[in-house]
C-alpha cells in the first residue's frame, strides 16, 4: 500500500500550519488576508451527476453501511479507540473528516484501505472498480452542504494540479 497521498496530506497540513503561524504579527495579532493568487483559487465546484450519486448510494448500503452505517453516521465515539486498540469506522456526515479530504485521497484510501495502526479500513480494490469507488464519493458528496462541497472541491482541485 502507497502512503504518497497521505504523504502528501501531511506535508500540505505542515505547511498550512507554517503559513498561518506566518500571518500574525509579533504582538499576536493576526495579519489579514487580502487576496489569493487567482491560480490558487478553485473554480466552483462542479454539480453532482444523479446518476453517479443513485449508483454510488446503492453501492454505499452494500459495501460501507454495514460499517459506517446507512445514515453516514458511523460507529458511536469514532474519535476513541476500542478496547482492542482499533478506531471505530468514522461517519461521512458532516460530523466527520471526509469531506475534508481530497478525491484521489478518498479513492485511494477505499481501493487500498488504510495502512495506520489501530484502522480496520479494508481493501476494495478487489470488489469494486474506481469508477464504483468514484460513484460512492460522489454519493458522500451529495450529503454534505455547500460549504463543506466547496472546501472538499479546494482540496480536489488543488491535489489535482
Amino acid at each position: 500500500m502507497t502512503s504518497d497521498p497521505l504523504r502528501r496530506l501531511g506535508s500540505t497540513l505542515a505547511a498550512a500550519v507554517l503559513a498561518l503561524s506566518a500571518c500574525s504579527t509579533l504582538s499576536g495579532t493576526p495579519t489579514p488576508i487580502t487576496h489569493f493568487a487567482p491560480e490558487d483559487v478553485a473554480p466552483p465546484y462542479p454539480e453532482l451527476d444523479k446518476q453517479q450519486v443513485a449508483a454510488g448510494q446503492e453501492l454505499y448500503k452494500v459495501q460501507c453501511a454495514s460499517c459506517h452505517k446507512a445514515d453516514l453516521s458511523g460507529e458511536p465515539d469514532w474519535k476513541i479507540p476500542k478496547a482492542d486498540g482499533t478506531y471505530p469506522a468514522p461517519p461521512h456526515d458532516s460530523s466527520g473528516h471526509t469531506w475534508h479530504h481530497p478525491d484521489q485521497l478518498l479513492l485511494q484510501i477505499i481501493r487500498e484501505g488504510l495502512d495506520i495502526p489501530g484502522t480496520t479500513m479494508p481493501t476494495f480494490g478487489d470488489k469494486l472498480t474506481d469508477a464504483e469507488i468514484l460513484s460512492i464519493i460522489e454519493y458522500l458528496k451529495s450529503n454534505r452542504d455547500p460549504e463543506q462541497r466547496s472546501a472538499q472541491w479546494q482540496v480536489t482541485w488543488q491535489e489535482s494540479r
